[in-house]
């Protein structure tokens, strides 16, 4: 998508850049995400993040089955113009479908992934035993 001065490069990943997801208040990485051009530019129009489904083939806006939005903040790109930072204001209590506030719960200790966090809310509740 060209913007002044500037033009984000999706032709590297099949129309895809990945999107980091960063939390404004406390600088936690929430997710990864991917965006495509249209999802980018839906992004930009309604402030909220929005995403490329890979394996759903389809936008989708964060928490539009949990209310978990993410409001952005601030969006920086990198050097190559093909990843995106995106800094979010987490409305609710995680943005993980497993129900933790970040996808990144799970540490590497002696070997194994281990839970690092508790859960942040019930996602049987949440998604209806869809997660």
């Amino acid at each position: 998508m060209e913007l002044p001065g500037v033009a984000l490069d999706f032709t590297k990943l099949d129309g895809l850049i990945p999107a980091v997801i960063q939390d404004s208040a406390d600088g936690r990485v929430l997710m990864v995400g991917f965006m495509n051009e249209e999802a980018f530019r839906k992004t930009l129009e309604t402030g909220f993040a929005t995403f490329y489904s890979r394996s759903r083939q389809k936008l989708w806006m964060k928490g539009e089955g949990s209310g978990h939005r993410l409001r952005v903040r601030n969006i920086s790109t990198d050097c190559d113009c093909d990843a995106v930072l995106v800094t979010v204001e987490a409305l609710g209590p995680g943005v993980c479908h497993e129900g933790y506030r970040s996808c990144f719960f799970r540490t590497l200790d002696g070997g194994r992934w281990v839970e690092s966090e508790e859960r942040a809310f019930d996602p049987a509740a949440v998604y209806g035993g869809k997660a």
